[in-house]
Formats: C-alpha cells, sequence, structure tokens
C-alpha cells in the first residue's frame, strides 16, 4: 500500500474515531500527523511544525479575544440594537444583511477570512440574541464573502486571473466573477428557506417594543415597557468602553482592508490596548476564548499540511489527470479542489490544480473560461466546512449554542457542499462549452 493512500485512510479513522468516541477531532489529527509523518513519510519534528498553522491560530486566538472584550463591555449588544433600527426591526433582512457587508468587503479587496473575522462575530451574536439560526447566519456570512470574492479587484480574482495569465490560458474575468457571485446567492437564497427564513419574515414584530427590550418585548403588553426601560437605556448607552471598542473594531477594518496588515495580530493588539485600559473586562474575556476550536482547527490543518508536504495532495491531482476522458477529468478535478480545499487554503488548492488541468485544457476539449470558473467556485463554496478559515471563524464566534453539534451542522453542510456544488457547476459552466 503506498504512503499516500495510508495517509487518506489515516484521516478516514481520525474521522470516524472522532465522531463516534467524542474525541476532540484536532487532538487525534495532532497524533496522526506524527504518526504518519514520522512513520510513513520519513519526517522531522520540525517538518511536522511548519505545517501548523501559526496565522490562523493567531485569528482565532485575536478575532474571539476582542469579540469577547465587546460582548463583556456591551458593545456588542448596542450594535445589535444599532442593526435593528436600521432594517425597522424586520428581523429576516439581517442574514441578507449580513451576506451583503461580507460580499462588498471582499468585492473591494478584503482577503475572504478578513472580511468574515470582521463579520462573524456580529452576525452570531445577533443570531443567539433573535434565535435566529447559527447555520443560517453563519451560512449567509460565508456565502457572501465569497459572492464578492471574484471580482476583478478582488484577491481571489486577482490571483486566479494571474495563474490564468501566466499559464497561457484563455479567461474572462467578467464569467469568473458572475459564477461566483450567482451560485453563492442561488444557494444563499436555498438555505434561507430552508433554515427557517421565511419563518423570520413572517413573524410579526414590534419595532419599538423590539428596541426598548431587545427583542423580549415583541408581542409584549404595554405593561412591562417601564420594567425594561431602564436596561434599555443602559444598553443603548455609549459609555468610553464602548466607544474604545468601537474605534477598535473600526480600525481592525482599516488594517485589514487598507493596510493589508494580518487580522489577527491586529485584533489581538487591539484587544490588548482595551485590556491595558479595562483589565476587569479582559479578565472576563479572556475566558471565552474558543480553545477547543482552537485545538481542533489547527490540529486538522497540521494533519493536511503533512499531506502536502508528502505529496497526497499531487498524487490524487496525477491520478486524476491520467483519465482519459477530459469532461470527466474536469469534473474529477473540481471534486479534487472542492475536497481539499475544505481542509485547507482554497487559493492555494487553485493554484495547484488550474497548472495541473492545463495539459488537457490546451487541447482545446474542454472550456478554460468553463473550468477555471467551474474550480474556482467548487474550492470556495465549501468553505463554510469549520476546517477551513471561514467556517472556524463563524464556529468560534458562535454564542449560545451546542458547540459539538453546531460543529456536526457545519461538517454536514460542508460535506453537502463538497458532494452537491462540483457536479452542479461542471454541469452549468464545463458540459455546455460555451463560455
Amino acid at each position: 500500500m503506498s504512503a499516500e493512500l495510508i495517509s487518506i485512510l489515516v484521516l478516514v479513522v481520525v474521522f470516524v474515531i472522532a465522531t463516534t468516541r467524542s474525541i476532540n477531532m484536532g487532538a487525534l489529527a495532532f497524533a496522526a500527523a506524527f504518526g504518519v509523518g514520522t512513520l510513513v513519510a520519513d519526517m522531522k519534528a520540525d517538518d511536522i511544525f511548519k505545517g501548523f498553522p501559526g496565522s490562523l491560530f493567531v485569528v482565532l486566538v485575536g478575532v474571539t479575544f476582542l469579540f469577547a472584550i465587546a460582548r463583556a463591555n456591551g458593545t456588542t449588544d448596542w450594535l445589535v440594537h444599532m442593526a435593528i433600527r436600521l432594517v425597522g426591526g424586520r428581523i429576516a433582512l439581517m442574514p441578507w444583511v449580513m451576506f451583503a457587508i461580507t460580499g462588498v468587503l471582499t468585492a473591494i479587496g478584503a482577503v475572504s477570512p478578513a472580511a468574515v473575522a470582521i463579520v462573524a462575530p456580529i452576525a452570531m451574536g445577533f443570531a443567539a440574541k433573535y434565535k435566529i439560526s447559527p447555520l443560517l447566519m453563519g451560512v449567509m456570512v460565508v456565502h457572501g464573502a465569497q459572492a464578492g470574492g471574484f471580482s476583478p479587484i478582488s484577491i481571489y480574482g486577482t490571483i486566479v486571473n494571474g495563474i490564468v495569465d501566466k499559464e497561457g490560458l484563455p479567461g474572462n474575468e467578467i464569467v469568473l466573477f458572475l459564477a461566483s457571485l450567482v451560485v453563492n446567492l442561488l444557494i444563499a437564497v436555498v438555505v434561507f428557506v430552508v433554515c427557517g427564513g421565511m419563518k423570520l419574515a413572517r413573524q410579526p414584530l414590534d419595532t419599538a417594543a423590539l428596541v426598548r427590550t431587545g427583542g423580549g418585548g415583541a408581542g409584549g403588553d404595554s405593561e412591562s415597557e417601564p420594567e425594561s426601560e431602564p436596561e434599555s437605556d443602559e444598553r443603548m448607552t455609549l459609555t468610553a468602553p464602548r466607544i474604545a471598542t468601537l474605534l477598535g473594531l473600526a480600525a481592525l477594518v482599516v488594517a485589514a482592508l487598507v493596510f493589508d496588515l494580518d487580522v489577527g495580530l491586529a485584533a489581538i493588539t487591539v484587544a490588548v490596548l482595551l485590556s491595558v485600559v479595562w483589565p476587569e473586562t479582559s479578565k472576563q474575556a479572556i475566558n471565552q476564548i474558543t480553545w477547543p476550536t482552537v485545538l481542533l482547527i489547527c490540529g486538522i490543518l497540521t494533519y493536511v499540511a503533512v499531506l502536502q508536504s508528502m505529496g497526497t495532495i499531487k498524487w490524487a491531482g496525477d491520478s486524476v489527470a491520467g483519465v482519459g476522458a477530459p469532461l470527466l477529468a474536469a469534473l474529477l478535478i473540481c471534486y479534487i479542489g472542492a475536497t481539499v480545499s475544505a481542509f485547507a487554503s482554497s487559493v492555494g488548492i487553485m493554484g495547484a490544480l488550474i497548472p495541473l488541468a492545463v495539459p488537457f485544457l490546451l487541447q482545446g476539449e474542454v472550456s478554460a473560461v468553463g473550468l477555471i470558473a467551474a474550480l474556482a467556485v467548487s474550492a470556495t463554496v465549501v468553505d463554510v466546512s469549520p476546517f477551513s478559515t471561514n467556517g472556524a471563524l463563524v464556529l468560534a464566534g458562535a454564542q449560545d449554542v451546542d458547540r459539538d453539534k453546531f460543529f456536526k451542522q457545519l461538517m454536514v453542510y460542508g460535506g453537502i457542499m463538497v458532494a452537491a456544488a462540483p457536479p452542479l457547476v461542471w454541469l452549468a459552466l464545463v458540459v455546455p462549452g460555451i463560455w
């Protein structure tokens, strides 16, 4: 049995054990990385540690720490109230507002994880407060980020179009952008309906009472309103810690989007500055960092890095490239892109698979524009997986949920995307051959 096949089978075993024995999958993945790396791939410990996602670790810790401070000092409550007022009390519009915000951020140049890191904690806090499905809200945020992710001026769009130019392939920036936008929008519509969005739309709301009571006054009688007024006034007041936190969040947005600074380092810097001034809030917040989630994500990604180092990903890609039927090979490449991207860097996978597809794309039997768009969409719609950066940020930002249950929901949803998205975009973009 080849080393590559062994490494894939070990990954399957990790999933099975974690699911049946309720053991943190990240811890299992670290053990698997050690075992496979040293015994199968003859890797040294230093080589294994090179795959540890240090930047993602800092993003998860920094962002969850900062927004834990924001929750502790009431800033997120204030933001939620403002959002309610902006949409006129229409709770059903809020998932779409979050979808649009992240879409605009990525379309104008934000890296997808940066946009999700900024929006997800606020969106998930809103979902918890107003009993919106966390899966619905989290999925809307991630798909919003991917909807704008391939605009001609976006990070993803620029990278993919650059790879296409470098490989001498025909490309179409508009087709790439619209393919991602339309697919993610359609998925968002389906998810909105399936996850109860229409019930939110039909729910009668008393906007004034909602703003006064933070959600508890909808449909309440007038006699209960005076009792909630003092709490409401306190929630709506911009205190010094809240003003400072809002300025810190604005600084985080500017640092990430304008100056292209690392989101994690910027977030933890803002959190530390707030902690220096209001240490009592920091003490509450530090315990809210989602350490089990950090362990899970970092462990899995470390193992995936071992797979990449030992050539498992390339081995799988080469096996597909050897398939005689170009259309079938195109579908398999989309499946590989979706499957691996659910655990690793979407851009990294596209950067590896587009050059891999060059030989048969140059033969002209498969539309290069269509396949590249299909691969790009397949590799990014799965980013709601809890093992991807975006999915991990949504999981980390979830509030008042059974985290294990929510993790499984994200994993199942990610699995559905891996299974369903590649053939659908393949049928729409590759098979017709019109692009």
